[in-house]
């Protein structure tokens, strides 16, 4: 009786096996994104020389400088544009230009925090903007680094303003290309509506 007990357990084993499927990867998948309409408003701050239009999905968080030992006495404003669905920040910094040499050091300051990222980058653009009292660089940084993004404005005499942007998250790059992309367009506008006063 054990012995047909068994063959029967046997059995049933033998024949469960060869009605499964072939063992298949599992697809690839990426996080869902559910982005919202796109609808800016104006930023426009008494403590800043200049005005913008940013998303109305976007806040301004406002920071104090921390190299600058008198807030007062020095021309700065630093804030971000925080993106809480994205857990993103726009890291933005103002400073006033005072001569030739203080604006090129600005210059290299915006070129060595881009620098910074070669040993991780695979590729660089950098795309010229031009305005009419505007003009900078706007960096495309692809591959695993800290910032995809960062640009700065200047008119070369009175105003220095830049922006880097970064993602609070682990996420490997090409899963987040597609929210790169989106806030890519936001920061473009911040860009092409940025105005001096």
């Amino acid at each position: 009786m054990i012995e047909k007990g068994l063959l029967f357990v046997v059995i049933i084993s033998l024949v469960s096996c060869f009605h499964q499927d072939p063992p298949s990867p599992k697809p690839r998948q990426f996080p869902r994104v559910d982005f919202p309409i796109k609808a800016y408003q104006d930023f426009d701050d008494a403590d800043c020389e200049f005005s913008f239009s940013f998303p109305n999905y976007a806040t301004i968080e406002k920071k104090t400088p921390f190299f600058v030992r008198n807030p007062d006495e020095e021309n700065t404003c630093w804030f971000d544009v925080f993106f809480p669905q994205f857990n993103g920040r726009l890291h933005c910094s103002y400073v006033g230009i005072k001569d030739r040499e203080s604006f090129d050091d600005l210059v290299n300051d915006a070129f060595e925090l881009v620098s910074k990222h070669h040993i991780k980058a695979n590729y660089k653009r950098e795309s010229l903007i031009e305005g009419e009292d505007k003009y900078g660089l706007l960096f495309d940084i692809e591959g695993p680094v800290a910032s995809p993004l960062l640009f700065y404005l200047t008119d070369s005499t009175e105003h220095f303003f830049m922006g880097s942007l970064y993602f609070n998250n682990k996420v490997k790059p090409d899963s987040m290309q597609i929210i790169h992309d989106f806030v890519r367009e936001d920061v473009v506008e911040i860009i092409e509506s940025f105005e001096w006063e």
